[in-house]
């Protein structure tokens, strides 16, 4: 949306530069839900029946929500979009399918490839008894302003992505602004796409 926006402004190397950022945007944003609901299997995922539980991690700026899988003696780790109801999580059992990933009625999509060792940073577990104040962390943790502003701490570095594309291809204060909109858009599309986690 920020690449259209600006497309009007440009000369005829801003535009293709526009238009390679959208490309990119977009094939990154059909291979990730293509993931999520299963429509290309998500690699690594044996199916079948797993305990898991649900972890938070929390390495630099990104915040992420984890399901820890044991099957088979094999732990794995699997990131997962958030959903409010990941805040309440206790341990259960899930069914992994194609790509498709159930706990009781609760439907969770894989945002990334599983892992076998466990992910980077600080992992806070899930309560193992029902926590009280889950049901508020949880609504609070699903607002879109606190989504937002997760999502767009990266977008602290796009003035310094703006001054390098005028640095490089030159065009002034419109090229500057132009770049530094579309840096921000993008990093804050990424932090989402990722499967971050405002809980």
């Amino acid at each position: 949306m920020t690449c259209l926006a600006w497309a009007p402004f440009a000369d005829s190397e801003q535009l293709s530069m526009l238009a390679a950022v959208g490309f990119v945007v977009l094939g990154y944003t059909a291979v990730r839900l293509a993931v999520a609901f299963a429509v290309l299997p998500v690699r690594g995922l044996a199916p079948g029946i797993a305990d898991c539980r649900r972890v938070r991690q929390q390495h630099r700026l990104v915040s992420r929500s984890w399901l820890e899988l044991a099957a088979d003696g094999r732990t794995r780790w699997l990131p997962v979009y958030f959903d409010p109801a990941l805040v309440t999580l206790q341990a259960a059992t899930a069914r992994c399918g194609s790509g498709a990933l159930r706990i009781g009625s609760l439907r969770l999509y894989p945002s990334g490839p599983p892992r076998d060792s466990e992910p980077p940073g600080r992992l806070a577990d899930n309560p193992t008894r029902p926590d009280p104040d889950g049901p508020a962390r949880a609504e609070q943790s699903a607002r879109f302003g606190r989504r937002l502003l997760l999502d767009a701490q990266s977008a602290i570095a796009a003035p310094f992505a703006g001054l390098l594309w005028v640095y490089v291809a030159g065009g002034g204060f419109v090229a500057f602004l132009g770049a530094t909109t579309v840096a921000a858009a993008v990093v804050t599309w990424l932090g989402a796409i990722r499967g971050s986690d405002p809980s």
